[in-house]
């Protein structure tokens, strides 16, 4: 299954269903179908999400694209993405990624670690 990681303080919005994007500067390539996201400052937290959605375009481009240009004008934008991706420039292709919101996550214990912190599935 493909996975990304996703950044701790993002991590309540995407289990709120509140996060259903992201945005990627040559990282792996997602797909549609189920991608695993793995929480950055705690990898033993895990979500299954279904990816709707994959399209390349300018990272200029990207917050008209999901619909988000008053809350993400260009220099609010690009200041966001620099802080994952120094060199990036408006230019630069970036890949969206659309996921199905998070519905009712279950909470496991992780077979695959020792830690005794959970991991959330959503299947």
């Amino acid at each position: 299954m493909q996975h990304l990681e996703v950044a701790g303080r993002l991590w309540d919005d995407l289990l709120a269903g509140r996060k259903t994007n992201t945005i990627r500067w040559r990282e792996t390539r997602a797909q549609p179908g189920p991608l695993t996201f793995v929480r950055g400052d705690d990898p033993a937290q895990r979500v299954v999400v279904e990816v709707l959605r994959c399209t390349d375009l300018p990272l200029g481009e990207a917050a008209a694209f999901l619909g988000k240009e008053e809350i993400w004008p260009a220099e609010v934008m690009l200041a966001g993405m620099r802080s994952h991706y120094p060199r990036i420039t408006m230019d630069d292709t970036v890949q969206v990624i659309e996921f199905a919101p998070v519905q009712d996550p279950q909470v496991q214990r992780s077979p695959a670690t020792t830690s005794s912190k959970p991991v959330i599935s959503n299947s």
